[in-house]
């Protein structure tokens, strides 16, 4: 794996959650957590967001043991701070205000500076109704490319 090709998804939250306001915030990492994702040992599938004392982290990432770390290494699952502006946070913290309302994790990057960068959004979880016409639209779209290519 090249230089910049640290790209970590969370595939199920555009399916999960209606997404409102999206952020990019850096992450307060320490030297081995920083190796094993430009290893591409990381997931965000499990992990959501939280608010609390003027801080935004977030909880239950995996970031894998880093292989070479000897006893430096650090816990695979701890809290990470997001590092955001007063104003964002702000934001953020208006919007998980309101019950049904949460913050989570769309991808894990690499800015071009070299820093571990994670896409965050506003979202309120989806009902079963919204899914259903959410796949409903995906296969239309798909049967409407494979009519387009014959």
């Amino acid at each position: 794996m090249s230089k910049n090709e640290v790209n970590i998804r969370n595939k199920r939250a555009r399916f999960e959650y209606h997404l409102m306001d999206e952020f990019v915030a850096g992450m307060q990492l320490t030297g081995t957590e920083i190796k094993s994702i430009r290893n591409g040992k990381a997931s965000i599938l499990e992990a959501y967001c939280v608010y609390s004392n003027k801080e935004v982290w977030i909880r239950n990432m995996h970031i894998a043991a880093y292989e070479n770390g000897s006893f430096y290494n650090h816990k695979p699952r701890g809290d990470r701070k997001l590092l955001l502006n007063k104003k964002e946070i702000l934001k953020i913290e208006k919007f998980l205000q309101v019950k049904g309302n949460t913050l989570v994790p769309l991808r894990m990057f690499l800015s071009d500076k070299g820093w571990i960068k994670l896409e965050i959004a506003c979202a309120q979880g989806k009902k079963l109704h919204d899914k259903r016409q959410d796949l409903k639209e995906k296969d239309d779209r798909r049967d409407m490319d494979r009519a387009m290519k014959k």
